[in-house]
């Protein structure tokens, strides 16, 4: 029902991008956890891989050992579809032998594609090859092109309803966590809210209490000066 690419960025940050004709399937379907991982689980999803997941990676485990521990307590595991990535190394993919046609996935070093109930194999190949070709865009641009272009390659083979991106660096909290639950064109209108975080979410979050500041700005002239320089930035780096 579903396709996403979970990928890692050189700045040790994770990113998921989500696309499906399913409501809110951003809500379930995405985890991630700083320092540790991120994964998306899919088809008949199981919503307890994400925490279940994550804390093997967590513990240690490595990625493929992580896999084989959530399919081995999961007697539907032939409906699911996951794909998981650890903080270092490859990743590592499940699609199950009753998941819907068409399934599959495709593994890089520092990211993965999945999807099922797919118009072809080209929508995942499609997915990865705009990932790769967008390397000099910001993480969060280069997961929605990558997501426009599976779904220029004909996306789910049943329609459009939600999508969802989430980046998560290095604080406990996600950096950016954007869904559109319901919508004629999902990813067009994720990407209107992208661009509208832009102009003052991003910069405020910027300022918040966090792990290396746990105050964070209170200064509501200082606050304004850095969403003032960081739009100038944007404006600096526009093409």
């Amino acid at each position: 029902m579903t396709w996403s690419i979970v990928a890692r960025d050189g700045q040790g940050r994770f990113g998921v991008a989500i696309a499906s004709r399913f409501l809110a399937v951003g809500a379930l379907c995405v985890h991630t956890r700083r320092d540790v991982g991120a994964l998306s689980t899919q088809a008949l999803m199981n919503p307890l891989y994400g925490a279940a997941g994550l804390a093997l990676l967590a513990d240690g485990v490595p990625a493929v050992q992580a896999l084989q521990r959530l399919l081995a307590g999961d007697e539907g595991r032939a409906h699911r579809q996951v794909h998981l990535l650890p903080a270092v190394g490859a990743p590592v993919a499940h699609t199950g032998s009753q998941c819907i046609d068409w399934c599959g996935h495709q593994l890089f070093d520092d990211f993965s594609v999945a999807g099922n109930m797919l118009a072809g194999p080209q929508v995942i190949e499609e997915t990865a090859q705009a990932y790769r070709d967008s390397h000099r865009l910001p993480f969060a641009e280069r997961l929605l092109v990558a997501m426009q272009a599976g779904e220029a390659a004909g996306g789910d083979k049943r329609g459009k309803q939600a999508a969802a991106l989430r980046l998560h660096a290095d604080e406990d909290h996600p950096q950016l966590d954007l869904r559109v639950d319901d919508h004629a064109e999902p990813l067009a209108e994720l990407q209107r809210i992208y661009r509208k975080s832009l102009e003052r979410y991003q910069p405020f979050i910027g300022c918040l209490a966090g792990r290396h500041d746990p105050v964070g700005l209170t200064d509501r002239a200082a606050i304004e000066a850095r969403i003032e320089r960081f739009q100038a930035a944007l404006k600096d780096h526009a093409p």
